[in-house]
């Protein structure tokens, strides 16, 4: 008689279960989208306000739709002065200050020197500052040194208040920074600058670009600091906290919008080229 052979029980580990999705929650959509709405109202108020069809200084009541204010748009000289030199400033301090920040915020986030700890500090504390104490220390400095106020001393005072934030973007972007690639471009012959030039610059070039978008926002809608150090230069947010006082014509909430509008552009731009280099 013969003994059937049977195969052996193989181990069939259970069937898992298919992983849930994660519930909805209404309470945090609807809360988020709360905020979301706090922080849209007032630019959703200033972009309509842009056309409102008011016959007076006075902008607050709506009267009705109209694209007048944007076909004269500069019909208030001071008002388009004062964009001008807001708009210049902005430029030059976001050139300026990332030319001087990177170089600090590379040394920062590359090596260890003696006094790294302290600048370091001296860093996240000019950006920890109030701005009325740094906008009273620069004007102290300006008065001590008998320096006339203007145009140039704003943008000095910007660019003072503007280094440090180009320098914590950079090293920011400098923790992900593969040292071994610009080791291999030096192994194959490249020296120290074109190695920085083809390697660490377009590397980092996320964060600088970053940096100066940052200054420039800063320096374009600052008050506290420009008051402090314009003289007799006048800035567009200095003049629309003048104009306040007697009224706001429409024309600063048509320059207001688009100010936000090119914002919103070059942000959108400066996340699409990192993503295209990212891929």
């Amino acid at each position: 008689m013969t003994t059937p052979i049977t195969a052996p029980a193989l181990d069939v580990p259970p069937a898992t279960r298919p992983r849930r999705k994660g519930r909805r929650r209404p309470t945090l959509t609807v809360y988020t989208g709360l905020v979301l709405a706090w922080l849209m109202l007032p630019i959703a108020v200033m972009i309509l306000f842009g056309f409102n069809d008011t016959g007076s200084k006075v902008n607050f009541t709506w009267q009705g739709f109209t694209l007048t204010w944007y076909r004269h748009l500069f019909a208030i000289p001071n008002l388009t002065a004062a964009l001008v030199h807001s708009l210049t400033i902005a430029v030059l301090v976001a050139v300026v200050a990332t030319l001087l920040g990177t170089p600090i915020g590379l040394a920062l986030g590359r090596y260890r020197f003696r006094g790294r700890g302290s600048v370091d500090l001296l860093m996240f504390a000019a950006i920890a500052a109030p701005e009325i104490a740094l906008g009273a220390a620069l004007l102290s400095l300006f008065i001590v040194m008998d320096v006339p106020r203007g145009y140039w001393t704003v943008v000095i005072a910007h660019v003072a208040f503007c280094i440090p934030y180009v320098a914590i973007t950079v090293r920011a972007r400098m923790a992900g920074h593969d040292a071994s690639l610009e080791e291999a471009a030096r192994d194959l012959g490249a020296g120290p600058w074109t190695a920085f030039r083809l390697v660490t610059l377009p590397m980092l070039l996320p964060g600088v670009a970053s940096g100066a978008l940052l200054c420039f926002a800063l320096s374009i809608d600052d008050y506290v600091i420009t008051s402090f150090n314009a003289g007799r230069t006048v800035t567009f947010p200095l003049w629309v906290y003048s104009a306040s006082r007697t009224g706001v014509p429409p024309q600063v909430n048509v320059m207001g919008t688009l100010i936000f509008v090119g914002g919103l552009l070059i942000a959108g731009g400066n996340v699409l080229f990192s993503r295209r280099r990212a891929v």
